[in-house]
């Protein structure tokens, strides 16, 4: 009786360690190391990708329509229309953290930018993109650990991050950075003219 009860014991111990073996050479979820591994939702609620952006240089902004810089986006426009043939792509991600000027629904912003503005260049669902319910795109863009070069919080409405081809952060502009200034452009057209 003793010598089945050591056996059973036995038995149970190799299981319960091979059990752990097998946790802890699980492969934990591996975090984004680029903006392209992040799915986003567009402005018609399609899941995207952002891996489909991938060859092009991505400026990603975060836009509202009752900001005093909503008429950047005839701004965004111009750029996205001058470089888009080179690989350029303009991301306009709609956020409501900021004096709450981005009220209304997605149809509502999308009629609105393609009325208002002229926009032809992709709109994404709103997001949140500073404090509770951060979107994993933009806590990426802002985090220390996984953009330490250009992390912080989104301080206003029409931040922009500018991304190489690979979907690395290589810059950042503050939201009073016009999209067609020199500033903003000499970088657009540094990041076009390295290789793919």
């Amino acid at each position: 009786m003793i010598r089945v009860s050591t056996l059973g014991l036995s038995l149970g111990l190799a299981s319960l360690a091979l059990l752990a073996s097998v946790q802890v050479t699980a492969n934990p979820p591996t975090k984004a190391s680029t903006v392209l591994e992040h799915q986003v939702k567009d402005i018609d609620g399609k899941d995207v990708d952002l891996a489909k952006y991938k060859g092009e240089v991505l400026l990603i902004v975060n836009t509202a329509s009752k900001c005093g810089y909503t008429p950047q986006y005839d701004g965004l426009e111009s750029v996205y229309k001058k470089y888009k043939a080179q690989g350029f792509t303009v991301l306009a991600f709609p956020a409501n953290e900021f004096g709450k000027q981005e009220p209304g629904t997605d149809a509502e912003i999308k009629t609105f930018c393609r009325t208002k503005y002229d926009v032809s260049f992709p709109i994404f669902s709103k997001i949140v993109v500073k404090g509770n319910g951060i979107h994993p795109l933009y806590s990426f863009l802002t985090s220390k650990e996984t953009d330490p070069k250009f992390a912080g919080d989104i301080p206003w409405n029409f931040a922009k991050f500018l991304v190489n081809r690979k979907g690395e952060v290589i810059a950042r502009f503050a939201p009073g950075d016009e999209p067609e200034g020199a500033k903003v452009t000499k970088a657009i057209e540094a990041a076009i003219a390295e290789s793919k």
